[in-house]
């Protein structure tokens, strides 16, 4: 048993595959035999993703969710940055740019709308919390933008650290919402076709969460909101720690 698990635990990249596959599996039988094919099979298989991170983090008590548990140590790697954004560029081989420039002026304004109706939501956020001044308003705004946004725009302006964990905690849970909302709410806002994906990215924002959904809702379609939710986190970089901060300054005296 020992010389077994010492396999297991070297091989942690492998099981974390394997188990991968496995909740793919499951989540394919539950969605065509349980749910009738109402719920996408992919949709299922993210949010048990979730559930075991968030289990695996409460058991050990780490920062890295089911990867703290040392059998699956190999999801820090799988399920790491490298390999997403890796998947995000590979997927983007298959977008047409014929059908990017068909998104024309409405996926250029989604994104200006997109930054600043997300920026402004999370500053009222922050006051309802009592972070009233304009520091704290500016981060956990930016961080409601994505959780990029929001730590960089807090070291610019010198915010503390703990509202620059707020701003991270609010992208992340913005993500999560994307991440299960995005396969049930695309029968409904028409998101069935390029265009609408990338004005879907560029209202949103959050490229691990509108890449996630929108690969639950239809694969072929990841490429193009990926391009503008990317395109959503560089502007906000840009705009939130100079323009915003600018602005709120001006508003609140």
């Amino acid at each position: 048993m020992r010389s077994v698990s010492d396999v297991l635990m070297e091989g942690g990249v492998l099981i974390a595959a394997m188990t991968t596959a496995l909740i793919l599996l499951s989540s394919t039988w539950i969605s065509a035999y349980l749910t009738k094919g109402k719920i996408p099979g992919p949709a299922i298989a993210i949010f048990a993703g979730l559930v075991l991170a968030y289990a695996g983090g409460m058991v050990t008590g780490g920062n890295h969710g089911i990867a703290d548990v040392s059998l699956f140590s190999g999801f820090a790697v799988l399920g790491g940055s490298l390999l997403r954004d890796f998947t995000v560029v590979a997927t983007a081989m298959g977008a047409r740019f014929a059908e990017m420039k068909k998104a024309g002026l409405a996926g250029l304004l989604s994104l200006g709308l997109g930054v600043l109706v997300s920026f402004a939501v999370g500053a009222m956020l922050a006051v309802m919390m009592g972070y009233d001044d304009v520091k704290s308003m500016t981060t956990i705004g930016a961080g409601a933008c994505t959780f990029i946004v929001g730590p960089v725009t807090g070291s610019a302006i010198d915010a503390s650290s703990e509202v620059i964990a707020l701003s991270i905690a609010a992208g992340v849970v913005k993500s999560i919402i994307v991440t299960i909302a995005t396969p049930w709410a695309a029968r409904h806002i028409g998101l069935n076709n390029p265009q609408s994906a990338m004005v879907f990215g560029g209202l949103i924002g959050t490229t691990s969460g509108v890449t996630a959904g929108l690969a639950a809702t239809d694969p072929k379609l990841v490429p193009y909101g990926a391009i503008t939710a990317t395109f959503y986190t560089g502007l906000g970089c840009l705009l939130c720690p100079s323009v915003f901060y600018v602005l709120l300054q001006w508003i609140l005296g």
